[in-house]
């Protein structure tokens, strides 16, 4: 069950209107990183959890990701309260209006024009937000380390927008924001180091042989370090094709009609390797110039101008 308080769940002070800076806090309201996919996001994972703690923890983040949607898509009403009113109202001239809206070539157009001012659920290219965002896979622990990087990328992104505006009262509620989702990642590493069998992800087993080898897969420059040293890895400085042995080729064993089938298309469509076909473009080609340099005009001609 939710119940809405109606008191955010920080205190919000804009000094002024800014449609261009609304525009950009739009990436945490409608965007990939934004409040609404990490609300929803957890919310799913939480509903299928099996374990007790693990759930409540999950609902309780995503309720307050939710708390967080208000403050963003509160914060991006105030900024454009002025634009709003100037559209509804018609207060300005049309070129002046253009201006205060767009802001220094930003398309704060979008939402102070189309959505009348309040918080529209894209992001801030005006991309709408998608469900695609929610990327749960069901397994606890790849789940767990996904939200360990979703909150680490809110994080950044909140303090990109925090660099991005001069308004106190806007730092501060960012700065809160950017902190919670420092607080829940510590949560989520938490809840994954409680799992005691966390690593790998899932219930098979990795191969053995396949498990701890490292293949340099590029030449010169080699780089070594704890992500692929003998003491961690089997280090194969060039490895061959086919590490399994085989002879690197893709087979399939068809029954006889479709492997008869497949033989007279390949005998039907062979190539002949023997022919040098004129083609069209071959007519339509024109001929290299031949002996002929910018600075160098060949003999008997005169140079370009």
């Amino acid at each position: 069950m939710f119940r809405h308080v109606k008191q955010l769940q920080y205190t919000v002070r804009v000094a002024g209107p800014n449609p261009g800076l609304a525009n950009l806090l739009l990436e945490q309201f409608g965007g990939p990183q934004g409040e609404l996919a990490a609300a929803c996001r957890y919310f799913t994972q939480g509903l299928g959890d099996e374990d007790p703690g693990r759930k409540d923890m999950l609902m309780d983040i995503a309720t307050e990701e939710l708390s967080h949607l208000e403050i963003i898509g509160s914060l991006v009403g105030m900024l454009n309260k002025g634009a709003k009113g100037d559209l509804a109202e018609g207060t300005e001239k049309e070129g002046d209006l253009y201006r205060s809206i767009t802001g220094n070539g930003n398309d704060s157009h979008l939402t102070a024009l189309l959505y009348g001012g309040g918080p529209a659920l894209t992001n801030s290219a005006g991309v709408p937000w998608t469900a695609a965002y929610v990327d749960t896979i069901g397994e606890v622990t790849a789940d767990l380390r996904s939200n360990i990087a979703a909150e680490a990328r809110a994080k950044i992104l909140y303090e990109r927008l925090i660099n991005m505006t001069d308004d106190p009262g806007v730092k501060d509620a960012l700065g809160f924001l950017m902190t919670r989702e420092v607080a829940h990642q510590i949560s989520f590493e938490k809840a994954l180091y409680s799992i005691r069998n966390n690593f790998p992800p899932g219930k098979l087993p990795p191969i053995e042989k396949y498990a701890s080898a490292y293949y340099n897969m590029s030449a010169d420059g080699d780089v070594r370090g704890s992500w692929n040293s003998d003491e961690n890895f089997d280090y194969v400085a060039d490895p061959a094709p086919a590490v399994d042995g085989g002879d690197g080729t893709a087979s399939v064993t068809l029954p006889a009609k479709q492997q008869a089938a497949l033989d007279a298309l390949a005998a039907r469509t062979a190539s002949d390797p023997q022919v040098n076909p004129v083609t069209g473009a071959d007519i339509g080609a024109v001929p290299p110039i031949e002996n002929e340099t910018a600075s160098e005009p060949p003999a008997g001609k005169p140079a370009k101008k």
